[in-house]
């Protein structure tokens, strides 16, 4: 598969099929990982797709930031990040960023990205301990839009 590119046309798909996906993702990399997702605070937050230069098309399109905490313990999540690592490589994706400790203590960061959907995806340690799984989606443009020309 081939990186879109910037004139191609954006991926078509309903914001409910976009946060499905993404909740999808996230319970199964919490799976893969044996970690148990609090689905209570899953956090979907779609928002504006916004161009190069500030402009912000009124045609439907948007972005979406779809987050859910674990608690599963501390010194579990190397072991976690590893584990979704594995997985996310499997499925295709380029990992951007990896860390599992600082200055001596657990502190995981996992950056991936998948170049022909343009999704990316984070799971990392929280300042309060809590393990992050993310997931954001490119820019979509949702199936009753038209596209305006830039």
């Amino acid at each position: 598969m081939s990186t879109p590119g910037p004139n191609d046309p954006l991926p078509v798909k309903a914001r409910q099929d976009a946060q499905d996906w993404a909740k999808h993702m996230t319970e199964y990399m919490a799976q893969t990982a044996g970690v148990t997702l609090d689905t209570g605070s899953a956090d979907p937050f779609f928002n504006d797709c916004v161009g190069k230069h500030d402009e912000v098309a009124k045609d439907g399109r948007y972005k979406l930031s779809y987050a859910v905490y674990s608690s599963a313990p501390l010194e579990q999540h190397p072991e976690v990040v590893r584990k979704v690592r594995a997985m996310l490589e499997q499925q295709g994706f380029k990992i951007d960023g990896y860390r599992e400790t600082a200055n001596g203590k657990v502190d995981t960061v996992l950056d991936a990205s998948q170049p022909s959907s343009r999704y990316l995806i984070t799971v990392e340690t929280t300042t309060g301990g809590l393990l992050l799984f993310r997931v954001n989606t490119p820019c979509l443009m949702p199936p009753t839009a038209t596209e305006t020309p830039h």
